[in-house]
């Protein structure tokens, strides 16, 4: 297998600046099969973003420990590639160099230089590798990170929120964008999003987090076939559900009445 992830009893905990000890991750149990897209939706702060990090080896458990096909993660590696909410593209660098930029950093851009073409083409640039940043529209900047991040050939995609700062439209364009390339390289993806509806239109898997101190407190299985439809009945079922759950999470009791 490839791009299988396994999360074994992870926790995170945080010294606050006045010597609090914040809890962040309390146990988490998930395994992610090669080629899965899972989205993680949960209240904000409840630890998602921290989720990623420790999965790219930019930080450390507390406790426990991230597997990426077996192996133990402990620091960054080309096989995990994080994408972050704003476009992170280099400004004096145009679209080609942006892409082929980690190519060139691990010195393998000769012999995989058609790898920068091939990502171009994929999303759908072709005819703007010479432009700069700050000529191209939110859209096709995200569009370039997703190339570069894709230029590596990483095993697994980190997604943090990288849709969150688009409009609506062009978010649905990106969305559409990212089945595209699931579709044709099979990576497997973790996205963190606060968008219930993106979440059933894109992924496999949902995993519903707590509030902090988080835990896995549902996951949900999207087994409605692609193209979807944001008015099928099911999309909607399962719309409900995951509200009901995030409006309960962590705390699910019975309602008191008072009269």
């Amino acid at each position: 297998m490839v791009g299988q992830i396994e999360f074994k009893n992870v926790k995170k905990s945080f010294r606050k600046p006045d010597g609090e000890i914040v809890n962040a991750l309390n146990g988490i149990k998930l395994t992610v099969n090669s080629g899965d897209f899972v989205c993680l939706i949960g209240p904000s702060g409840c630890g998602k973003s921290t989720l990623l990090r420790l999965l790219a080896g930019l930080d450390t458990p507390t406790d426990g420990a991230i597997y990426l096909d077996g192996e133990k993660i402990e620091k960054p590696s080309s096989d995990r590639c994080l994408m972050f909410q704003n476009h992170t593209l280099f400004p004096w660098l145009n679209i080609y160099d942006n892409i082929a930029f980690g190519l060139r950093v691990r010195k393998i851009y000769k012999e995989k230089k058609s790898l920068a073409d091939d990502m171009i083409k994929l999303v759908g640039l072709t005819g703007f590798e010479k432009s700069f940043p700050h000529q191209l529209s939110g859209g096709m900047c995200q569009r370039a990170s997703l190339a570069r991040a894709l230029a590596g050939r990483p095993k697994v995609l980190l997604l943090d929120e990288p849709l969150g700062a688009l409009d609506a439209f062009t978010r649905m364009n990106m969305q559409d964008e990212l089945l595209n390339v699931r579709e044709k390289q099979n990576t497997t993806m973790i996205m963190v999003t606060h968008d219930v509806d993106e979440s059933i239109y894109l992924s496999d898997k949902i995993v519903v987090m707590s509030s902090r101190p988080a835990k896995v407190e549902k996951i949900i299985d999207v087994k409605l076939p692609h193209p979807r439809d944001r008015n099928n009945p099911e999309f909607i079922r399962l719309r409900n559900d995951i509200l009901k759950v995030l409006h309960y999470a962590g705390n699910e009791k019975d309602p008191e009445y008072y009269i």
